[in-house]
C-alpha cells in the first residue's frame, strides 16, 4: 500500500520532499553560519582596532584617581622584553594582532610635537617557536595615506624614517621626502618623512617612528607606555561580568569555565599574568560593539531558520491534507473492512516520514552548499560545518513534518466510511 501511494501520488510526494528540502537547506545553512559566525564577525571587526589596552599598573591607578588621559605619561612603563609573552597565554591563538607604544615630546623647529614609537609590521620570533608580524599597519587598517607610503619594516633598509599625521604636516609645513630634525630629552635625530596619513582622530597631530627611535629620543631603552591588543573574544555574560569585577569571587568550577572561555575579561586577566605590573582592560566601545553585533547577527539567523521551518510546515500541511482528501475513498474502504484509526495513521505517517527523510537528506547537503556560498560571499572564507548541525536538522525536520501532518491526521480521523463510500 505504501508503494502504491508513492506510485499514484508521486507528484505530491515529490512536492512534500521538495518543501522539506527547502526548509532543511535553510536551517542547515543558517545553523552552520551561526555556529561559525562568531570568529568570522570578530575577524571582520578587527578592522576597527584593538579591543584590549595594556598599561602599567601605576598609570592605571593614577588615571582612575586623577582622570589622567591615556596619552599622558606618569613615569611608569612596561618591559619591551616581555611583549612576546602575550602569545604564550592560554588564548594565544585568539590574539590576532598587537603593538606597543612609547610617546615622548620632542622639539621640531622650536615647536613641541608628540613623537610616538611603535611597530609598523614588526616580525617577531615568539617564545613558542612561532613567528608573528604585528603592528599599526594592520591594527590601524582604517588609516589612509594622503601622500607617500606606509613604513615597511620588512623592506625598508633605512631606520630613520617617520610617518606624519596630516594635521601635524599642515601645521609644520612637512611634505613627503622632507628631512625633519627632532630634539628629545635624551637624544636628537634626523628623520626622513616616508608618508603622511589621515586617521580622523587626534593621532593626526603626531609623528610616528620606529619604537627604538622614540626610546632613544626619550632615554627609555627597553620600555613602552602601553600595548594595544586585538583579540577574538566571546560576548560577555553574567559569569564574565562577575569575573571582571573580582575573579577571586568565583568558585573553582566557575573560575575554570571563565578562564577557559575567550571572554575579553579572561584574556585581559591572562595578559596581566605574563606582563609584569600591568593592567589590561577592554576597550569597551569595541568589545561591546563586537558582542552586540554578534548577538544580533545570530538572532537574525535564528529568526530566518524559524520562519523557514514554519513555512515548510504550512506547505507540508497543505500537501498532506490534499493527499488525504484525494485518498478519502481508499481510507473509507480501509475503515469499512476493519482497519482502525491507529493503523491508518501509521500508514500515512510512514509515507510522509519516508518522503521527509529523502527531502531532509537532500536539503542538508544543499544547505551545506548554501553555507559555503554565504561564507565566501560575506566573509571571504569557507564555513566549517559542525557535526552538531546534522542531528539538530534531523530533529527539526521530524518536528516540522509531524506538525504539518496534524491537520491531515485530524481530517483522517473525522472521515466516516458510510459517508465517504456514498460520495458524501
Amino acid at each position: 500500500m505504501i508503494k502504491g501511494a508513492f506510485v499514484r501520488q508521486w507528484k505530491k510526494m515529490a512536492m512534500i520532499a521538495f518543501t522539506v528540502a527547502l526548509g532543511a537547506s535553510l536551517a542547515t545553512a543558517m545553523l552552520s553560519v551561526m555556529m561559525d559566525v562568531g570568529d568570522k564577525v570578530n575577524q571582520e571587526l578587527k578592522a576597527y582596532g584593538a579591543n584590549i589596552k595594556v598599561v602599567p599598573k601605576e598609570t592605571s591607578i593614577i588615571g582612575e584617581l586623577y582622570d589622567v588621559s591615556d596619552g599622558e605619561s606618569v613615569g611608569s612603563y612596561l618591559k619591551e622584553s616581555e611583549l612576546g609573552n602575550i602569545k604564550t597565554i592560554f588564548w594565544a591563538f585568539n590574539i590576532v594582532d598587537y603593538t606597543p607604544f612609547v610617546s615622548t615630546v620632542a622639539i621640531l623647529d622650536g615647536n613641541e610635537v608628540t613623537v610616538t614609537g611603535t611597530w609598523f609590521n614588526h616580525h617577531m620570533e615568539l617564545p613558542t617557536g612561532e613567528t608573528l608580524d604585528a603592528g599599526i599597519n594592520s591594527l590601524r587598517s582604517w588609516w589612509s595615506l594622503t601622500d607617500g607610503a606606509f613604513i615597511d619594516e620588512q623592506d625598508d633598509a633605512e631606520r630613520d624614517v617617520a610617518l606624519v599625521g596630516e594635521t601635524a604636516a599642515e601645521k609644520y609645513g612637512i611634505k613627503t621626502g622632507d628631512k625633519i630634525h627632532l630634539d628629545g630629552d635624551a637624544a636628537s635625530g634626523d628623520f626622513t618623512v616616508k608618508g603622511i596619513f589621515n586617521s580622523g582622530d587626534e593621532e593626526e597631530d603626531k609623528i610616528f617612528v620606529y619604537l627604538d627611535s622614540a626610546q632613544d629620543l626619550a632615554g627609555l631603552e627597553g620600555k613602552v607606555d602601553s600595548i594595544e591588543v586585538s583579540a577574538l573574544t566571546t560576548p560577555d555574560n553574567e559569569l564574565a561580568e562577575k569575573a571582571a569585577r573580582d575573579p577571586s569571587s568565583l568558585s573553582i568550577n566557575q573560575y575554570e569555565t571563565w578562564y577557559c572561555t575567550a571572554y575579553v575579561s579572561s584574556i585581559c586577566y591572562q595578559i596581566q599574568e605574563v606582563i609584569t605590573d600591568s593592567v589590561a582592560s577592554a576597550v569597551r566601545q569595541v568589545a561591546d560593539s563586537e558582542g552586540s553585533i554578534l548577538e544580533k547577527t545570530q538572532l537574525l539567523m535564528i529568526l530566518i531558520t524559524i520562519l523557514s521551518l514554519i513555512g515548510a510546515s504550512l506547505g507540508i500541511c497543505n500537501l498532506v491534507t490534499a493527499s488525504v482528501m484525494e485518498r478519502s475513498g481508499e481510507i473509507g474502504l480501509m475503515k469499512a473492512v476493519g482497519a482502525n484509526n491507529q493503523a491508518i495513521i501509521a500508514l500515512v505517517l510512514t509515507e510522509i516520514v519516508i518522503t521527509a527523510i529523502v527531502g531532509g537528506i537532500v536539503g542538508f547537503f544543499a544547505g551545506c552548499g548554501f553555507a559555503q556560498i554565504i561564507g565566501n560571499t560575506v566573509f571571504g572564507d569557507s564555513i566549517e560545518i559542525r557535526a552538531l548541525v546534522a542531528p539538530i536538522v534531523a530533529v527539526l525536520v521530524v518536528i516540522v513534518t509531524l506538525a504539518g501532518s496534524i491537520p491531515a491526521i485530524r481530517l483522517l480521523l473525522s472521515l466516516k466510511p458510510t459517508e465517504v463510500l456514498h460520495g458524501r
